[in-house]
């Protein structure tokens, strides 16, 4: 089921994908899921407007480097003349893959005609995807099974893609009130695989080795893409490719590391905190733990507090 995958002449080593999330997805954390498997990981989505207006946090979103080949980026908006310039824009040239968002379910998203909201209007969603694809960008979409229970909406809208030019589509099997909650609709990424030729990659429910194979049995998809998973466990994706995970510890304090370098101790101050909390889950006195995290001031602070709190079984004390 794990195996080497192509698109559009683009290689990636495997096809379990790390998907993008807002607020999480920034450059350690990605280059950190590659080194431990990942065969392809996202930026959060990036807003086509702030790119345009020069928004320093959103090109923020953009650092990227050696870690991280090949390279993909995630952007949204509901201009197809703002998004296509986007994806021709000297800040979007270092990535390899633009995937545009048509899943996001949050209101401030939706409300602006962005995100979800795409999939009520096929027509601007068709002339969004062939405008980015006359970037010359390989352009992919990840889009939700509908809005409300009941839609099902995934095969025609995958195909809508693939027509708009679209080298790949990612199904969250969700609809927008659901929100990240339920099981996935395997059926309707069943539908969407058999709909269209480009790869399909499966996205909802998967947080280990057993649920990628199931997800890929039932529904033929090309691949999945873990979102929350990893936000708990990284090492998710050492389980899935079959390899001998570093400790939890090693790969934080990496993490740590390089979101001093890249973004300054105050950002890594509030993420690592957020990042450590959420590594916490499972483990004895997990709440606890985590009201000292969040009471931490610098990333000297952190750091102490994860190397108290952040021990493998059989490394040394647990919380």
């Amino acid at each position: 089921m794990v195996r080497p995958i192509e698109i559009a002449g683009m290689v990636c080593p495997n096809n379990v994908f790390l998907a993008p999330m807002a607020g999480y997805s920034d450059y350690p954390f990605r280059k950190m899921c590659r080194a431990l498997g990942a065969g392809l990981s996202f930026t959060e989505m990036v807003s086509c407007k702030g790119l345009a207006f020069g928004n320093e946090a959103t090109k923020k979103l953009l650092t990227t480097g050696e870690g991280e080949t090949p390279r993909a980026v995630q952007i949204f908006g509901s201009s197809p003349v703002l998004m296509r310039a986007t994806c021709e824009s000297e800040e979007l040239a270092p990535f390899d893959l633009i995937d545009i968002n048509m899943g996001c379910p949050m209101p401030k998203i939706v409300k602006n005609g962005e995100g979800c909201a795409l999939m009520e209007n096929p027509v601007l969603a068709f002339q969004i995807v062939s405008e980015c694809v006359k970037s010359g960008k390989r352009i992919s979409v990840k889009f939700r099974t509908g809005m409300k229970e009941g839609d099902r909406l995934a095969a025609d809208f995958a195909k809508l893609c693939e027509d708009a030019g679209a080298c790949m589509v990612t199904v969250h099997g969700r609809t927008r009130d659901k929100i990240y909650s339920g099981p996935p609709d395997y059926g309707q990424i069943a539908e969407a695989k058999a709909a269209v030729k480009i790869p399909v990659i499966a996205n909802g429910g998967v947080w280990n080795r057993k649920d990628v194979d199931k997800m890929i049995d039932r529904t033929g998809a090309d691949g999945v893409m873990i979102a929350r998973a990893a936000m708990y466990n990284p090492r998710v994706f050492c389980e899935i490719a079959g390899a001998e995970p570093p400790s939890l510890l090693e790969i934080f304090l990496i993490q740590l590391r390089e979101t001093r370098e890249y973004y300054g101790d105050a950002f890594a101050t509030v993420q690592m905190r957020k990042m450590a909390a959420f590594y916490l889950k499972g483990k004895h006195g997990a709440a606890r733990g985590k009201q000292r995290l969040f009471a931490a001031k610098t990333p000297e602070e952190v750091e102490a507090l994860a190397r108290e709190l952040l021990v493998d079984p059989g490394e040394g004390t647990t919380v």
